[in-house]
């Protein structure tokens, strides 16, 4: 049996049955279960959206104090570890894993939106254009790597130096002892699935609503339910190979397809579009986005009568953090052998600024085409936003062409998000294992699409945005915990060394 799977059951079990009667629940619901998921997601956002702005915050902090303090020369997996893969294959699979979907999704249709719907209302235009990319910039940037960052280095830092499961559960053995093994441990490992399941259907259901969008933009498919269920069907299928096949095969190479594919089309789009503008907006945008850090970082629509933060900001935060067990356990995998400056300031800094170049290219031709004719791109945008990219492909040559590398592109990262969840939820239900059998990763690949498709049978993106913040909510209290952890016992290592030396000297 082992051969097929080997799982821990403490984790395992409790971890399948709240899914497994989540699916179900979500089928048979209909219409209430659609009502009950938007006021459960509006009750969660209007008190907890200040708890989950302060705690991106103190994240980011968090992980430049660390990069650049006494800690930072630390070696993940030891002083003689060697990097497993190159820094291409690095950012490459870090990126695929952490932004795609959601940047092909949004890259175009948020900064139109939040043009067109100003969270702040502004006079000028230009204003409200480089606000626009300014908040889109705030939403995966710093804070959301950071997210991603506490959690992967906790992961590496207990996994490789000091020896213990690769499982969530680890990164509180200064706190817990010995009680990480007991029901404490099995509590934060099924929140981690849980978690990273929903903020996995989250994206997955974003893809599928975009697939379909392009599909019936190019052969005019009905881009339904029905159409988004065979969509993440095919694609779950596709995922499901490539993560029998593991990481250094074919997760790793989907992932250099897709960031070599994500390079040129991002490149032939700069081309066939206002180069000199895109170039000006990244600058801009830019400097603006730094200059108002804190400012942006901290709004919080106090005095504002508006659902815009619920819906945006406070969505996100609770999105990135359901994603990041996932994500941060995937970068963990990825990244013995860097040293913690290195991993900190590689997945903050390099994945924002390329993210920043793209939502200026993509986002940012959008809106020139939008002040020069308004409404050209806002008003279908508004309508659908998972037309956008489409309608904006539209305006230049090749339409055809560019819209079909678009849902190639959808598609792979599509895959590389399912098989990198699959594979990280396989290491938690098993207890830490980094190769879980076949079986296993089969299953949970398989299970994410059925997550998927019972969201959007229950009650379609806005099921999964609720699922999302639910998580994330409870996820949010282990990331507190999760850095008190790290310090805790960065220093008590940093103390055993000094008296070390001084014994010897």
């Amino acid at each position: 049996m082992k051969k097929y799977f080997d799982v821990y059951p403490r984790v395992f079990y409790p971890s399948f049955l709240i899914i497994l009667v989540f699916v179900f629940v979500s089928i048979l619901g209909g219409d209430s279960f659609r009502i009950a998921f938007s006021n459960l997601s509006q009750r969660i956002t209007q008190t907890t959206g200040w708890l989950f702005i302060l705690g991106v915050n103190i994240f980011v902090f968090f992980c430049f104090w660390i990069a650049f303090g006494k800690y930072g020369n630390k070696r993940l997996g030891g002083k003689k570890a060697q990097p497993e893969f190159s820094l291409f294959a690095w950012f490459s699979m870090l990126f695929s894993a952490g932004m795609g979907i959601g940047l092909l999704y949004f890259s175009v249709s948020e900064p139109i939106q939040h043009y067109a719907k100003p969270p702040i209302p502004l006079e000028s235009n230009s204003d409200l254009a480089v606000q626009a990319l300014d908040f889109t910039f705030l939403h995966y940037g710093l804070h959301a790597w950071a997210i991603y960052c506490i959690v992967g280095l906790s992961l590496a830092y207990y996994a490789f130096n000091k020896k213990l499961p690769f499982s969530l559960r680890s990164v509180f053995f200064p706190i817990l002892g010995r009680k990480i093994h007991s029901i404490y441990g099995d509590v934060i490992d099924i929140i981690a699935v849980v978690a990273t399941l929903f903020g996995l259907a989250t994206s997955l259901g974003f893809g599928a609503k975009q697939i379909a969008s392009g599909l019936n933009y190019l052969f005019q498919i009905d881009s339904g339910v029905g159409t988004q269920i065979i969509i993440i069907a095919i694609i779950t299928l596709i995922a499901t190979i490539s993560v029998v096949t593991g990481l250094k095969k074919g997760v790793q190479f989907l992932s250099k397809l897709n960031m070599l594919v994500a390079l040129f089309f991002l490149m032939f789009v700069l081309i066939i579009s206002d180069t000199v503008g895109v170039f000006k907006i990244f600058i801009e945008s830019t400097g603006m986005y730094f200059q108002r850090f804190i400012e942006l970082g901290t709004w919080s629509s106090s005095f504002v009568s508006s659902d815009w933060q619920n819906d945006w900001s406070v969505f996100y935060w609770a999105w990135w953090i359901a994603w990041s067990p996932f994500v941060g356990m995937f970068i963990a995998r990825i990244s013995k052998g860097r040293t913690i400056r290195e991993f900190i300031l590689g997945v903050l800094l390099v994945p924002t600024l390329v993210t920043f170049f793209w939502i200026s290219t993509f986002g940012g031709s959008g809106l020139i085409l939008e002040l020069a004719s308004p409404g050209l791109i806002s008003n279908p945008v508004l309508s659908d936003a998972s037309t956008s990219l489409f309608v904006f492909l539209n305006e230049f040559p090749l339409s055809s062409l560019t819209s079909f590398i678009g849902i190639f592109m959808v598609s792979v990262f599509f895959v590389t998000s399912s098989d990198s969840g699959s594979l990280v939820i396989d290491s938690i239900t098993s207890g830490g294992k980094l190769n879980a059998p076949v079986g296993q990763r089969i299953l949970w690949a398989l299970t994410e699409g059925a997550v998927a498709i019972a969201l959007l049978l229950g009650g379609g993106l806005r099921a999964m945005q609720t699922a999302s913040v639910s998580s994330g909510i409870l996820f949010l209290f282990v990331l507190f915990f999760m850095c008190y952890s790290l310090l805790k016992s960065l220093k008590r290592e940093r103390k055993k060394n000094i008296l070390k030396k001084s014994k010897i000297q």
